[in-house]
């Protein structure tokens, strides 16, 4: 086998006798390079991010395939992901969730920038798309996973959600009691990419669903024309 490390060594002692000062800055260069490197390694990923850009926001409110598209159209809205929270059972499927056994709420997760749009306007959002006075599940989807909630992140969301939920309640807009839960935010287990998007990619079985569903009906009798 012929010895390929000879060529690189022969090169490099010969510039190492003939050229130092060359040497000198080419191992300086290389040094800072390493520090360089090191120390953006030993940074966390998001290192270097304005944190004050970007926010989350987590709701429940039934079919995730419906919860998207509101949330989608406000300007400040960076993406939308379904998903599941609120469960016991890591990376659950969309079997699972929807057997009923996993604790989750069927859920969409809101990244936005909240320079552009206050969680004020991301909580009457949501209050308008679903219908609070529900407790057994939203429209014709039934049972616990469809349950409606808002899941808070922090201790200023749950203030602005309590604050929410009290002044909707106040203002005898709705005829009945509300059954929306306030919920700390725990682990969120984005859907299967087939759910992602469902009313874009798949329009005519998403408004064949809605409408079946009854949701937009129902919404108009909890909410008027507002």
């Amino acid at each position: 086998m012929l010895n390929a490390t000879r060529p690189f060594q022969s090169r490099f002692l010969t510039t190492l006798t003939t050229r130092p000062a060359i040497v000198l800055t080419t191992l300086l260069v290389t040094l800072a390079l390493l520090i360089g490197s090191s120390t953006l390694a030993a940074q966390p990923a998001n290192q270097g991010q304005d944190q004050g850009m970007t926010a989350v926001a987590t709701f429940a409110g039934g079919c995730f395939w419906c919860m998207e598209p509101p949330f989608d159209k406000l300007e400040g809205v960076i993406s939308t992901t379904s998903g599941y929270t609120g469960g016991s059972t890591m990376n659950p499927s969309y079997e699972e969730v929807s057997a009923g056994g996993t604790g989750h709420f069927e859920s969409v997760q809101v990244v936005y920038d909240p320079t552009k749009v206050s969680y004020e306007k991301l909580l009457d959002m949501f209050w308008h798309n679903i219908d609070p006075l529900d407790g057994g599940g939203q429209f014709c989807d039934r049972g616990s996973q469809y349950r409606s909630a808002i899941f808070v992140h922090n201790e200023d969301q749950r203030l602005q959600a309590e604050q929410s939920k009290a002044d909707l309640q106040d203002s005898g807009q709705l005829h009945g009691r509300i059954q929306t839960e306030i919920l700390p935010a725990t682990e969120f287990y984005a859907a299967e990419d087939y759910h992602q998007n469902y009313y874009e990619n798949h329009p005519i079985r998403y408004k064949v669903y809605r409408f079946g569903c009854g949701r937009d009906g129902r919404l108009e009798e909890v909410w008027g024309s507002s």
